[in-house]
């Protein structure tokens, strides 16, 4: 072929990128794009910070792209209208793409497809999102898996793709051809908010450097400090997988490297741990293909019966973080303000609506979407399911997380309330993670009153916990009765 598309969505990145490889050594030129979607633009569950972040990784793949000659070529509309006006443009043949799997995507895409072929362009679509796609990792029964356990021990038993190398030699077909010099391309928006920034700029070099960091040496405490929210124990990845600033086979393939750097079987644990958090990846894109209804609605149905109490007030302190339970109120204050909270926090704050405040798990999902970075559907929508019981847990309804508990044994000298409360920073230990069990005395001795200075608790825990246990009972009654 002489000249083709790469059409960019999820995977901003030169360096081993399946759509990318495919026309580099295929065609004589490529030209890179991407397309504004105005149904994502408009859609108010993903505006936000997260595109403001997306918006800048943008502005880094340009800068990147111009070292070569070449510009991203960026275009607002329909996708489907753009790719086929713009192949007109620039004698394209056909375009090139990495799959998604969202059920809006999976349509846009089959759209996209049959626009072009009805032109008779050339449409090609890779596998580069996941390691292995929904379909490859099937179980004895031929049926896709619904439980995570044996899926990741079916998972660990394919044989793994290697990164594509890409050149800079490869890369030179990118220069824009003379003729193509004035290609229109719209100025790369801002957002409406500022990105967050603590957790890292948005941009391939700021991933491949996050990822050989955590691989020297963090990746072998994996499996100790994950948990420790205080701890910055995590490789904290996410956003940049969110976005394919860093490829998922390359994480694989790193991790691998450094597990074969050593033989302790501590630090080689610590590296199948942090392995076994990409297959939870891979599972949760499984099970979204094939139940694609689980964006909206339980996972199993027999919890629809679930009568969630949704109380307004609730749910607007639990939103901006003045539950008066210290770990959630701060975990919502990461969230805010840098757009990435720790994986043990979610799981708290998420138990914490659902079952301490009885609050419809969808309510979360949505929050979490509008303020990750990382906000992705496959792993947001099964994350919430997960914690409230009503998706692909074995064990479901039963598990209700004490956030004190919890705060106390991975966080027992409050680091993280510390750093994210900082009206609490003063406390001692003893009561850093539950500071309404202090006395009036010590109240006014440590300077903190509570319902004046930090909110007192909305919901007593343990009562909601029965409260919960009862409603989520009800709902298992009822469907076993129907």
């Amino acid at each position: 072929m002489t000249r083709l598309l790469w059409w960019l969505r999820r995977d901003l990145r030169l360096n081993d990128n399946a759509a990318l490889h495919y026309a580099l050594t295929h065609a004589e030129h490529v030209t890179p794009v991407f397309v504004l979607d105005t149904t994502l633009l408009n859609a108010e569950r993903l505006r936000g910070a997260r595109n403001a972040w997306l918006f800048d990784g943008l502005r880094a793949l340009d800068a990147d792209l111009r070292r070569y000659g070449s510009r991203l070529i960026v275009r607002e509309g329909a996708p489907h209208e753009i790719l086929v006006a713009l192949c007109a443009e620039v004698g394209a043949e056909g375009i090139v793409f990495n799959r998604d799997y969202s059920p809006y995507a999976v349509k846009r895409d089959e759209t996209v497809k049959r626009a072009l072929r009805q032109c008779g362009l050339s449409v090609q679509d890779f596998a580069d999102l996941l390691i292995h796609e929904p379909h490859e990792v099937p179980s004895k029964s031929g049926k896709p898996y619904d439980v995570y356990s044996p899926f990741r021990r079916a998972w660990e038993t394919l044989p793994k793709p290697d990164p594509y190398v890409i050149t800079d030699a490869m890369r030179a077909k990118l220069r824009l051809p003379d003729d193509l010099a004035a290609l229109l391309s719209l100025p790369i928006p801002v957002g409406e908010q500022p990105a967050p920034q603590p957790i890292g700029v948005p941009s391939e070099a700021e991933a491949r450097r996050r990822l050989e960091a955590f691989v020297a040496a963090p990746i072998y405490r994996y499996h100790e400090r994950r948990d420790l929210h205080g701890e910055d124990g995590t490789s904290a990845l996410s956003p940049y997988l969110r976005f394919g600033m860093v490829s998922i086979r390359t994480c694989y393939h790193e991790a691998q490297k450094a597990r074969a750097k050593t033989s302790d079987e501590s630090a080689r644990k610590g590296v199948d741990v942090w392995i076994s958090e990409l297959v939870w990846r891979e599972f949760n894109y499984q099970v979204l293909a094939r139940y694609p209804y689980s964006v909206r609605r339980n996972l199993r149905p027999a919890y629809d019966a679930v009568q969630w109490e949704d109380n307004p007030e609730y749910l607007a302190a639990w939103r901006e973080g003045r539950t008066g339970y210290p770990v959630v109120d701060a975990a919502i204050r990461q969230l805010l303000q840098t757009g990435w909270m720790h994986n043990r926090t979610r799981m708290i704050v998420a138990s914490f609506l659902c079952k301490d405040l009885l609050c419809d798990w969808r309510h979360g999902e949505r929050f979490f979407m509008q303020h990750l970075l990382d906000g992705d559907v496959a792993n947001n929508v099964g994350g919430w399911q997960w914690t409230a019981g009503t998706g692909t847990d074995a064990a479901p309804y039963f598990r209700v997380f004490n956030p004190v508990g919890q705060s106390e044994k991975f966080d027992p000298h409050g680091n993280y309330i510390r750093r994210w409360l900082p009206e609490l920073a003063h406390l001692p230990d003893k009561f850093i993670h539950a500071p309404f069990t202090m006395s009036a005395a010590e109240q006014r001795h440590f300077g903190v009153i509570i319902g004046r200075d930090y909110p007192a608790p909305i919901v007593d825990h343990d009562a909601q916990r029965e409260k919960a246990l009862r409603m989520y009972s009800a709902a298992k009654q009822a469907r076993d009765s129907a």
